[in-house]
């Protein structure tokens, strides 16, 4: 073919090289344009459809054809690339690969044998341009500078990574490290792998295009015309295996890789991750003449390409065997080293059933098994009895629809771990190259089709489980927002109180207070704290003004020592020495509100509570007296021992015996009773003060929310009440059954000069009993106040009449002050003994 109307396009990344091979095939009636990568071919397979139409493009790869009838134009991946077409243009990308031991043949192949009846067109680095010139000396070599410049910045720790980063590594294992960091301090990266599926791959760099995450982690696969929206490459390795030996990237390489960063007019940076090695491990770094390479793009030219016999002669295995190894007869080419499908090839003719494989269209049948690509990259003996296996329903005609159909059903499982996905996802590309052969398997369409709604879904499982693990979208959301204004933080708070930050759930509040969501990751609690500290206190804010203005009354409630609305804490209550009104203390989560609402809320808190604690008005008369030196001493220190019991105290604790009868009228008017055992005020021992004293934390012992008259007796009785046999008592209900014995004994006995003390007195118990009290509690009760019973006999056996009625006498406890100084006094000895003596010599 002439070589007149072939042209060479070379330079370095983001020189717009592929949008002009695109541009100028559509200005042909027809063209075809081979990508390295699957993933290109279907991303400019799109670009096309839309420019002319879904009837007018077809689609060529080794796992997918889609081909209209009319098409005119082919987007192809290389190796699928028809060998023999008849179209106006003929594009080939990254023709600089023809240099790449393992598919170099290939791009070799295409560059000196596929022409367009009228435009050739070759894509490839500047250093492609001395064998380009070589092999087709009338070739027409135009150089394109690139748009922007590309600039080493030097190392960079993970933790300083500009947005906008891609980190390249060169091991699965790095790969996933780097991407479970990025997600702990960055809150996640897109991850890119030659492994993953090309659906895989497209979502998530849509999650990176998207802006959802601002790293992504990839393998070198992402040198190869992966545009991205990137402006710095850092590489987190300098070295990496190339199918034979671990070795250092070459200039060339390493340009291809860092020409990710930067697109169209944006400069980009380059450089490399440190800390990646331990704390003493020096970071890789390059070299000043690779750094001049690359950001001068000056490499050195390549001498060689790879070849291989395209078309060999297919008389015997040996023969073709023999065709594949024959070496090139040019300068500038290189006899390919033994690829995949060779191998398998020269490993399956020793086998016993080679020796069956005769004539021309069965050995090529065999050349085509052998030519499965390895998806599984399980190596080439695995691969070679898989393709034994294959070959044994090839020879014998197709593969049954059965077969393949429960084949591509055993994959069709999405359980399973990422490395697990990614086996299934290589076994179904392995079916998909298989059932798109139309000379393989019957029923290719259908099985075609159902091999692709496979690999789709195990490519969407895929994603889920790479974003699931590397991707944190709230924390992602908050590293971008954090720096920002407050207000600006997309924060909301549901009506359930569920808290989120662009419909990423943060956490929870209750009340005022934020609690984080308990999924969330250790590492990333101090993150959603910070976020909420930072944007909650506007938004709480509004909620108080709300609560302010629809009224506290009905929505918050006195318990436990503390203010509460939905059952959190807005105000601790702590006593005041002197006063029965305790102090408001904000919470930390109101002193946190804007000043504005906060200073509303505690105004409206401390009106509530000014009316809710109105029924201890009379415990606030008590604290005024104790506090009035007029009142006296005696008097106060009553007082104060009745403002401890919290409005009662038995009249051992009170120190009665001190008070001057005149001070008694005083305590009386402002409340006070004196009862036979007690001293109390009546107006506390009600319900309402006795609720409240308990709820602002006052009072600590049990309560009886109602004050029943009587309750069963306990170990440890509620406030107010006396023990009482089997049950307890108020306080001032017994006060009362000892005011009614006490009026009946004076009434028996007399008063004054005729009172006899002596006398014993009749008891009526209708009064406890009428309370509540059984009649044995009600007498055990009596007995604390000094009543003691005497049972009257029975009648006698066979009298009639009313049975006699109890005995009661009062026989009270000597005065516990009169005791105790009795106890004090020395004893007087006997006269005229010798111990009399002896005492008037001590005094």
């Amino acid at each position: 073919m002439s070589d007149q109307a072939i042209k060479a396009v070379l330079g370095p990344t983001n020189t717009g090289k592929t949008h002009l091979a695109i541009e100028r095939m559509c200005g042909h009636s027809s063209g075809a344009i081979g990508f390295p990568l699957r993933l290109l071919a279907r991303e400019v397979y799109d670009r096309v459809r839309a420019i002319k139409g879904d009837d007018q493009v077809a689609l060529i790869t080794g796992e997918q054809r889609i081909e209209p009838k009319n098409a005119r134009y082919l987007c192809c991946t290389v190796e699928a690339m028809p060998r023999s077409l008849d179209v106006s243009f003929v594009g080939l990308d990254e023709a600089q690969l023809g240099a790449d031991r393992e598919r170099g043949h290939v791009f070799t192949d295409r560059l000196l044998n596929l022409r367009g009846r009228q435009e050739t067109m070759l894509l490839g680095a500047a250093t492609l341009e001395p064998v380009v010139k070589a092999l087709i000396p009338k070739v027409e070599v135009s150089e394109r500078p690139r748009f922007s410049t590309l600039s080493h910045i030097g190392p960079r720790k993970l933790s300083r990574l500009p947005p906008r980063s891609a980190v390249v590594a060169f091991s699965a294992e790095q790969v996933y490290a780097v991407a479970e960091m990025l997600r702990r301090f960055r809150g996640g990266a897109a991850v890119v792998m030659g492994a993953l599926s090309p659906e895989t791959r497209n979502r998530q760099v849509e999650l990176f295009q998207n802006g959802e995450v601002d790293y992504i982690v990839a393998t070198d696969a992402i040198g190869m015309g992966l545009n991205l929206d990137v402006n710095h490459v850092a590489f987190a390795g300098l070295t990496k295996f190339d199918g034979v030996r671990m070795r250092r990237l070459f200039p060339a390489e390493m340009a291809q890789i860092a020409g990710r960063a930067g697109r169209h007019q944006r400069d980009g940076t380059f450089g490399t991750l440190s800390g990646q090695g331990g704390r003493n491990a020096a970071p890789p770094e390059f070299t000043e003449d690779e750094i001049y390479a690359i950001e001068e793009h000056r490499f050195a030219p390549l001498t060689h390409l790879y070849w291989r016999e395209a078309e060999p002669r297919f008389d015997s295995i040996a023969t073709l065997i023999g065709d594949l190894e024959s070496p090139p007869q040019h300068a500038m080419l290189r006899a390919a080293p033994e690829a995949i499908d060779l191998a398998t090839l020269k490993r399956l003719a020793e086998e016993p059933f080679a020796a069956s494989i005769r004539g021309a269209g069965q050995v090529r049948r065999f050349w085509e098994a052998c030519s499965l690509p390895d998806f599984r990259a399980r190596g080439p003996d695995v691969h070679a009895r898989f393709v034994a296996r294959l070959w044994q329903d090839l020879q014998e005609g197709y593969l049954g629809a059965d077969y393949a159909a429960a084949r591509i059903s055993e994959l069709d499982n999405m359980a399973g771990d990422i490395d697990t996905l990614q086996g299934r996802i290589a076994a179904i590309r392995t079916w998909a190259y298989i059932c798109q052969r139309p000379d393989w398997v019957l029923a290719r369409d259908e099985m075609a089709a159902r091999a692709h709604a496979v690999e789709a879904k195990l490519s969407d499982a895929l994603h889920g489980r790479l974003t699931e693990r590397f991707v944190n979208r709230r924390t992602t959301i908050l590293m971008k927002s954090l720096g920002q204004d407050a207000s600006a933080l997309p924060i909301e708070i549901g009506e359930d109180g569920a808290v989120s930050v662009d419909g990423e759930h943060l956490g929870r509040v209750e009340g005022l207070r934020f609690t984080v969501d308990p999924s969330a990751r250790h590492e990333d609690r101090r993150m959603l704290l910070a976020a909420a500290e930072k944007a909650l206190p506007r938004l709480l804010g509004q909620q108080v003004e709300a609560l302010v203005a629809a009224g506290v009354a009905d929505r918050v409630e006195l318990a436990k020592g503390a203010i509460r609305w939905n059952g959190q804490i807005l105000a601790n209550l702590e006593a005041k020495e002197g006063q029965a009104r305790p102090l408001l203390v904000p919470s930390r989560e109101v002193a946190a509100l804007p000043e504005a609402p906060r200073k509303a809320l505690l105004a409206a808190l401390e009106t509530w509570l000014d009316t809710v604690l109105a029924p201890l008005d009379p415990l606030e008369k008590l604290h005024r007296a104790a506090s009035d030196p007029e009142a006296g001493s005696q008097a106060r220190a009553l007082l104060l021992n009745l403002l401890a019991g919290h409005g009662f105290v038995t009249r051992e604790q009170a120190g009665i015996e001190h008070l001057p009868k005149e001070m008694r009228p005083f305590l009386r008017r402002i409340g006070v009773t004196f009862g036979a055992l007690d001293i109390f005020a009546p107006a506390l021992l009600k319900p309402a003060p006795r609720r409240l004293l308990s709820a602002i934390g006052t009072d600590r012992r049990s309560l009886e929310e109602t004050m029943l008259p009587v309750v069963a007796d306990r170990k440890k009785l509620p406030s107010g009440y006396r023990h009482a046999g089997s049950q307890a008592i108020r306080i001032d209900l017994a006060e009362k059954i000892f005011r009614a014995a006490h009026e009946t004994r004076a009434k028996a006995q007399g008063s004054g000069k005729q009172q006899d003390r002596r006398k014993k007195f009749v008891l009526d118990l209708a009064l406890p009993i009428s309370i509540g009290l059984e009649e044995d509690n009600a007498v055990r009760l009596l007995g604390q106040a000094g009543f003691r019973v005497q049972r009257a006999r029975p009648l006698k056996e066979g009298a009639f009449g009313p049975p006699r009625p109890d005995r009661w006498e009062w026989r009270p406890k000597p005065n516990a002050g009169r005791r105790k100084q009795q106890r004090n006094e020395p004893i007087r000895p006997r006269e005229g003994s010798a111990f009399a003596a002896l005492a008037d010599l001590v005094r």
